[in-house]
């Protein structure tokens, strides 16, 4: 057994394994935000989002570049100037919109698939949402992005 447990421990210590326990969510900071090939100002710009809010998952990081992907499966660098902390999350599916945090209460409105969605606050999966077009309660259970804690 001992030798099982050495193996192994020398095994880590020769092929270390990267493991994370969270993944790291933010969202654009502005309404124009260009992503590159690489982590530097020197590399071309790939594309541009011109999505303030859109929620984007960060994959890898370089000095203050991150390394993003979205939910389209685009992916590229972006300058951590241009990002901040997440309260968005965009839905995969309908969801109704209630006016209080249950089932029970009056739904106020049908909140569309690829739908952006800014969150006030959240308690267990219910959470206020407060957009231009949309205020209430949301029940999350299909979406891109990381709920806020």
């Amino acid at each position: 057994m001992r030798i099982i447990i050495c193996s192994f421990i020398f095994f880590l210590l020769i092929f270390p394994i990267n493991i994370s326990f969270s993944e790291e969510f933010v969202m654009l900071k502005n309404n124009k935000v260009n992503v590159r090939f690489g982590p530097s100002f020197e590399y071309p710009i790939k594309y541009v989002y011109v999505k303030k809010y859109l929620p984007i998952k960060v994959i890898d990081k370089k000095e203050n570049f991150k390394r993003i992907i979205d939910h389209k499966h685009n992916s590229g660098w972006i300058h951590t100037s241009q990002l901040k902390k997440s309260n968005s999350v965009i839905l995969i599916k309908n969801q109704y919109i209630f006016s209080k945090p249950t089932k029970f209460s009056e739904p106020v409105a049908l909140a569309e698939k690829g739908k952006l969605i800014l969150i006030k606050k959240c308690k267990n999966n219910w959470c206020k949402i407060a957009n231009v077009d949309l205020k209430g309660w949301i029940l999350f259970d299909n979406f891109w992005g990381k709920l806020p804690n």
